[in-house]
């Protein structure tokens, strides 16, 4: 009976449009159906692609925050990079005016935490020409002297360490005095000051050259505020920047280039070099 029923209104459809009003009517009860039906698959379908979406956003967004994170990285290369070019020109320019031969060594240890020892390490040693008792400076002033040299680094007492003691002269009547290391970098004493000593706050003393480690003429410090009469309490802060290098001069006061090839390679004299001409 059903498919005789099926037969007949198939072919009544065929032959006569009488039952469209009918489909229309029946089309009103069986749509929502079909929609209610589709809704399932459509949402599943939404999510999956909302859900892909997200996930390629965010493997985008985590890709873009590593390459940002190596972007600054590289910009903080750049900037230290920068600095160091600017303190190695100030070095450089410093070599040139203290008409003296240099040698730049970076700092690769620090032991100024101790009262009792203000020392650094460089890396340039006896084989590039390094000495005990040799002067070191940096751009601004006098840091200290080489107290131990070994082949591929020396030992550097600062001139604040307690047991360091540098000639020194006020640069503005050349009075002469001594000055000794405090433990504290920012800080020098002059234990030897006379009663009537005429020195007075903000005199830039240099060194007097006398005892020959260190040539004549170098900033060391600047005398600190006092109120006289306070000749033993006088204190001076040193020129140099002792807490901030990273490279420092070690200097030669006489004309001989540096053995740098070998430590057995002995330098030449200026005669030397005047006989070969």
């Amino acid at each position: 009976m059903a498919v005789a029923a099926s037969i007949t209104l198939l072919t009544m459809e065929h032959i006569s449009p009488r039952l469209d009003p009918l489909r229309a009517v029946l089309s009103l009860a069986v749509d929502p159906i079909k929609y209610m039906v589709d809704f399932p698959s459509k949402t599943a379908a939404r999510i999956s692609s909302s859900l892909k979406s997200y996930a390629d956003l965010k493997a985008e967004n985590d890709t873009l925050k590593i390459q940002e994170a190596a972007n600054k990285l590289h910009f903080l290369k750049f900037e230290a990079l920068e600095k160091e070019n600017i303190r190695l020109r100030a070095l450089l320019e410093q070599s040139y005016e203290l008409g003296e031969q240099v040698l730049i060594a970076e700092i690769l240890a620090v032991n100024i935490a101790s009262a009792y020892e203000n020392t650094v390490v460089v890396n340039k040693g006896s084989r590039f020409g390094v000495h005990a008792q040799q002067p070191v400076v940096d751009a601004s002033g006098v840091v200290g002297q080489v107290f131990r040299a070994l082949p591929e680094t020396s030992e550097i007492m600062l001139i604040t360490d307690p047991n360091h003691a540098i000639p020194v002269q006020v640069n503005r009547n050349g009075l002469l005095t001594i000055a000794v290391g405090s433990g504290e970098l920012n800080r020098l004493n002059f234990p030897y000051l006379p009663e009537n000593a005429d020195i007075k706050p903000g005199d830039l003393l240099i060194t007097s050259g006398l005892g020959g480690t260190f040539p004549q003429g170098y900033p060391v410090a600047i005398v600190d505020p006092f109120t006289p009469p306070a000749t033993k309490q006088i204190t001076a802060t040193p020129k140099a920047a002792l807490d901030r290098n990273r490279e420092l001069m070690l200097v030669w006061s006489n004309s001989k280039p540096l053995p740098i090839n070998t430590p057995s390679s002995s330098p030449q004299t200026g005669d030397e070099n005047t006989d070969h001409d």
